[in-house]
């Protein structure tokens, strides 16, 4: 019989955390305890819902649980883009007036990541430094175009690029053509979310390696098992992403999609010289299976690229597929390994909408984050607590979607890896 895992259990260390001076755990869960709110996942969204909840309510109890520890998770092993506007896949520019709003939400929110990682006093990696799209193909180009007619509708600042600028902008000419939007932080992911984490208020209670493995309601109250003790709560927050539904929470509506990431050692000089004008930038895909780019303000590049349904792949598979395509897009590389490489899981919902709300009473989720759980998954964990506290909130369906339903298994997996390897096929040159 298979075992349902409850919470990511990676195999490889993330490597923006690998890059950090260690950092000391909270002490994991040990003996049971009651508490007014528990929340599942000490990530953006987490963290945001404990110090909002503990804003509003001083005197609640919380305790916030993480089945692994702040920097080395999901938080610490993104791509570091922190968008003040609509994602591409959200963008659309015949709703503006919505996008609009969005975009003034997303915008107040990272002014307040900002304010609160200057405020924690950690070095932090941390610039606006804008954000490339680039196409490689005609399915590419199609997408920047939406995405441009997005920009424009919506008086947004960005600048269009043809393979020449952009070469001399990032040192490769895989691409066709370009457009650049200053609306984005690049940072080091996992310095972020352990600088956001030291802000905590002391009352809400960190235990890190405390996985959430059970949840049962039991009256008014909910009760959840860990590895070494139960917690009961009175209310109960899923922070946690695609894990979610291991928990009974959106199984019909979430899948687990594991992508992967590597970094190149520090570079020499005369290679960097060669690989455009811009010390610090960051590039976005136009298709979904794309590959994302960084160039580190240290003198690394990062490929994020390739993905994988409910489970990790294989090292050696990650590590060729992350290589072959960072040498596609810069040829003049010299051979080399990446220094780190790891994986992550995205909540991925079918339609891109949010798995979001309160399922039941004294049960709130946040979940499907479908790669944009940073500055968004900040802004719909404080959302959430204001619907816990009975706050009129902006209409969050209606804004960033609402998860449509997914077919069960087996089909949802051959429809996965039909429609993966169609769009595959057709967005070929993009990947």
């Amino acid at each position: 019989m298979s075992i349902r895992k409850t919470f990511p259990n990676y195999k490889l260390k993330s490597g923006w955390n690998a890059l950090l001076p260690t950092r000391e755990a909270s002490p994991a869960l040990k003996k049971n305890i009651s508490v007014d709110v528990l929340i599942i996942g000490a990530g953006w969204t987490g963290i945001s819902a404990a110090k909002h909840w503990h804003s509003l309510s001083p005197e609640a109890g919380i305790a916030l649980i993480d089945a692994s520890e702040i920097g080395e998770g999901n938080p610490g092993r993104n791509s570091g883009f922190l968008l003040e506007i609509a994602l591409a896949e959200d963008a659309n520019p015949d709703q503006i007036e919505k996008m609009n709003l969005g975009n003034r939400l997303t915008a107040s929110t990272m002014a307040e990541i900002l304010a609160e990682i200057d405020a924690s006093g950690h070095e932090v990696d941390i610039t606006k430094a804008g954000t490339y799209r680039a196409a490689a193909s005609d399915v590419g180009l199609k997408s920047l175009q939406n995405y441009r007619a997005f920009l424009e509708a919506a008086g947004l600042e960005h600048e269009s690029l043809d393979a020449t600028a952009l070469k001399l902008r990032i040192g490769s000419d895989f691409y066709q053509e370009g457009l650049y939007s200053p609306d984005c932080y690049l940072a080091q992911p996992a310095a972020a979310i352990r600088a956001l984490a030291s802000l905590l208020p002391e009352s809400v209670q960190l235990f890190e390696n405390t996985a959430a493995l059970k949840l049962t309601q039991q009256s008014s109250r909910w009760q959840v098992q860990t590895p070494n003790a139960v917690i009961n709560a009175r209310k109960l927050v899923l922070a946690n992403n695609a894990f979610s539904k291991e928990l009974g929470i959106g199984r019909s509506r979430l899948v687990a999609m594991h992508t992967y990431a590597g970094l190149t050692p520090v570079l020499e000089k005369s290679v960097l010289d060669d690989l455009g004008s811009d010390e610090n930038w960051g590039l976005l895909p136009t298709h979904r299976l794309g590959s994302t780019l960084r160039r580190t303000i240290d003198g690394r590049l990062m490929v994020r690229s390739m993905h994988s349904y409910e489970k990790q792949a294989p090292r050696e598979k990650i590590i060729g597929g992350l290589q072959h395509r960072l040498q596609r897009r810069f040829p003049q590389l010299p051979n080399f390994e990446l220094e780190h490489c790891w994986g992550g899981a995205v909540g991925f919902t079918f339609n891109g909408g949010a798995v979001w709300g309160e399922f039941k009473p004294g049960l709130y989720v946040s979940a499907g984050c479908n790669g944009g759980g940073t500055v968004k998954g900040t802004l719909l964990g404080k959302l959430l607590v204001e619907v816990a506290h009975g706050m009129k909130v902006p209409d969050v369906p209606k804004l960033f979607g609402q998860a449509s339903w997914m077919p069960p298994e087996p089909f949802r997996k051959i429809g996965y890896k039909l429609a993966a390897s169609v769009e595959s096929h057709q967005g070929r040159h993009e990947l």
